[in-house]
């Protein structure tokens, strides 16, 4: 009589709801691994575009216009070139996109055909990263990109031609290469990188000390909690064309601003609506005149603005002071917050708005405005003092007397 083998009892089965979430998990991890797939198909796809544009440029500038700026029988090749690529390969190829690769090839001649990729140690999130920008490492990448373009090698595998595209309206190279550096190691979107550009972020960087800060809220985009995330430092008014020196006045600039008020209001943000010029307040049969008052509407206050040609002085801040609580006593409605006021200042003097009512108050502030964008060498001079007084921090030491280095703290 043979022995009964016996049976080994199934595995108790998994209850639906723990298989479920056993097949979650597997579903997740497998989604992720073709999303990862996915992404890099389409960052090489792009890469690969980039590269054939750069290549075609070039083709254009060197074989149809023999290497010169321009031709005279070049519109009529660029008609024809157009005409047999869009038959053969479809749209994509009109003569506009042509001169485009042709201005790609001009503004990056000097680039390897080829597409740099990022280092394993860059590999980490990106959230983690910026977490952990300083303002030396922002000071890292404006000297890179002054400094040591020839370090700069091919094209950034994660930007798209569109960013390329976008970037060759940039006409300074230094400012264009900061722009490419950051919108490769932030991830920017195309839109986000026009919006950086159009906001000037790269002349505001060199002209704040919070540096780190700047970049930060470049990245996340504005949010207005409370009245000083409003305000910028400096503003940035090349779009006024204002002249040099003794001959400008608080009231050319303020008709300046008046005639462009759109533009204006886009360079103060977001929110603002225009609501006087020479706004009277009285008190005790005196009469007094803010020189243009705005409201914002997401942070629920008005904002007087008051234009100076000159250098902060402690009578500008005194009158700032009045202006701002007689305001809140005599114009203010139910459901506004209190008003804040802003000094518009062509110098802005950091030991005054140290020792001063602009130290401790969250209703008054003063910005520097700058008239034209910094040069090529004036960036360089003010990335050398930014430089040494990094220097002076790290050592301890006292830092130069105010006017000799970059603008006070920004708002």
């Amino acid at each position: 009589m043979g022995r009964k083998i016996a049976k080994s009892s199934p595995p108790s089965p998994l209850s639906r709801t723990a298989m479920t979430a056993e097949a979650e998990k597997l579903f997740s991890r497998v989604a992720a691994i073709l999303d990862r797939a996915r992404a890099n198909v389409v960052r090489s796809v792009n890469s690969e575009m980039v590269l054939a544009y750069w290549h075609i440029g070039r083709e254009i500038v060197e074989h149809v216009q023999l290497g010169e700026g321009r031709a005279e029988y070049g519109q009529r090749v660029l008609e024809a070139l157009s005409e047999r690529l869009v038959r053969q390969y479809g749209k994509g190829f009109s003569v506009t996109n042509l001169r485009y690769f042709r201005l790609f090839y001009q503004v990056y001649a000097d680039r390897t055909p080829g597409i740099r990729h990022k280092a394993c140690d860059e590999s980490m999130s990106e959230s983690k990263k910026k977490k952990h920008r300083k303002a030396c490492d922002v000071l890292d990448d404006l000297s890179l990109a002054l400094e040591h373009a020839d370090r700069i090698r091919g094209f950034a595998s994660g930007l798209s031609w569109s960013h390329y595209r976008t970037l060759t309206k940039v006409e300074n190279k230094g400012e264009r290469l900061f722009y490419e550096i950051e919108a490769e190691k932030e991830g920017w979107s195309v839109p986000r990188l026009e919006r950086q550009i159009h906001t000037m972020l790269f002349a505001r960087l060199f002209k704040s000390r919070d540096k780190a800060g700047v970049l930060a809220l470049a990245t996340r985009g504005q949010v207005l909690e409370k009245p000083v995330d409003a305000l910028k430092d400096p503003y940035v008014l090349d779009f006024l064309d204002l002249p040099e020196g003794e001959r400008l006045r608080e009231s050319a600039m303020e008709s300046a601003i008046i005639a462009k008020l759109q533009t204006f209001l886009l360079e103060l943000g977001k929110g603002f609506a225009f609501v006087a010029r020479q706004k009277r307040l009285t008190y005790d049969d005196e009469h007094f005149y803010v020189d243009l008052v705005f409201y914002n509407y997401l942070l629920k206050c008005f904002v007087l603005i008051d234009l100076k040609v000159g250098k902060l002085t402690h009578q500008d801040i005194g009158q700032m002071d009045s202006y701002v609580r007689l305001f809140d006593d005599t114009c203010t409605a139910e459901g506004d917050n209190p008003t804040v006021g802003l000094i518009l200042c062509a110098e802005k003097n950091a030991t005054i708005a140290k020792y001063s009512v602009l130290s401790e108050t969250k209703q008054i502030f003063a910005a520097k405005y700058l008239k034209y964008l910094p040069s090529e060498a004036e960036l360089k001079r003010e990335l050398e003092r930014e430089r040494r007084l990094i220097e002076l921090r790290g050592s301890g030491a006292e830092e130069p007397p105010a006017g000799t280095g970059p603008v006070g703290e920004g708002v």
